[in-house]
């Protein structure tokens, strides 16, 4: 039979004392002597009281909660950065309180509406694949609430955020499968209004334009880079006259798809077509081949932006300057990319 917790009205009625006087006692008051709290923290046990933190934080001025809104928990990287977040909010005193968009900006705006009705004192936000303004931002900016964006910002706004450099990633992607000998290099982005997909297509573009390399506008397929967006680009690319003989995608959900097609149809990674993925999600190094990625630091990601957050409630204040934190990627190369030509990184 489930055990029902006792409040601390419940206490007071059996010691026959106020409400008042079990709560100094349970906060250890120096005007409540040693015997009545020894009587109330005895009476606490056997009735299995559990303080209410909140409420009392509240009471307080201080919610002591930090709300966190991610596109979605599946896979490896979100999982991570929450898990980095929780690391530094605990340590500072901070419970989590975590949300999912599911890459739906309608959702995230009832995360917001639920985040502010429970008093977070700060917001870290990775934003939904089809947000495309910050206007349901604007009512935690009037409320002064710290708001630190993580990984995905949208383009062109002036705002606290942590990100990799994608830019980076993109071009050292790129460029190793320049120099694995491939040539014909196709890529799998994502919206562009996001500056994620924005700025690892960049990179691509960087690293072809450094190779002396042409930029074939067939070869870059823009899609949601879920693992059935991989499948229908990898159908795209084999059915050209001339195919790729590299894909280098912005996910590494659509490069997982791209593999699985490319085996349906018989053909080999990396000797018919090279892969390189984005995120360094857990089962890219349990495919075959393990699949070539870019690591994002995903747990030092969510460190930094707690961080940061922490900084904003320590100056709450309107004039706050925006500042971007920007975490260096780190390029893992496994089978799915290595040919026989040595890679003059050696890694």
């Amino acid at each position: 039979m489930a055990r029902t917790k006792a409040s601390i009205s419940d206490l007071a009625q059996q010691l026959g004392v106020s409400v008042s006087t079990v709560s100094r006692a349970l906060s250890d008051h120096p005007t409540i002597s040693a015997a009545t709290k020894k009587k109330v923290w005895k009476l606490a046990q056997e009735l299995h009281y559990q303080p209410n933190h909140m409420a009392a934080g509240l009471r307080k001025g201080r919610s002591n909660l930090l709300g966190v809104i991610v596109p979605h928990i599946d896979g490896h990287f979100f999982t991570m950065v929450v898990k980095g977040i929780e690391t530094v909010a605990t340590k500072a005193g901070f419970n989590v309180m975590i949300c999912q968009s599911n890459e739906d900006v309608k959702h995230e705006q009832k995360n917001i509406e639920s985040l502010l009705s429970a008093q977070v004192e700060g917001i870290l936000v990775s934003l939904a694949r089809n947000t495309l303004d910050f206007r349901h931002f604007d009512k935690v900016r009037k409320q002064e609430i710290p708001l630190v964006f993580f990984d995905r910002v949208l383009d062109g706004l002036d705002v606290s955020a942590v990100v990799i450099d994608d830019r980076e990633g993109g071009y050292q992607s790129t460029k190793h499968l320049i120099a694995q000998g491939c040539r014909r290099i196709a890529h799998f982005g994502g919206p562009l209004h996001l500056n994620i997909y924005k700025n690892r297509r960049l990179g691509y573009l960087d690293a072809l334009q450094e190779a002396g390399l042409p930029v074939d506008e067939e070869l870059i397929y823009h899609c949601d880079m879920t693992q059935e967006d991989g499948v229908t680009g990898m159908q795209r690319m084999l059915q050209l006259k001339k195919r790729p003989d590299a894909i280098f995608s912005a996910s590494d959900f659509s490069i997982v798809g791209a593999l699985q097609e490319l085996k349906r149809q018989g053909l080999r990674a990396p000797q018919d077509i090279a892969l390189s993925g984005f995120s360094n999600e857990t089962f890219t190094s349990m495919t075959e081949p393990m699949l070539t990625s870019v690591d994002q630091r995903c747990e030092q990601m969510g460190q930094a932006a707690v961080r940061l957050f922490l900084e904003m409630l320590e100056e709450r204040s309107a004039l706050f300057s925006p500042r971007r934190i920007v975490l260096q990627p780190d390029l893992l190369i496994r089978g799915s990319s290595l040919r026989t030509l040595k890679d003059p990184a050696g890694k």
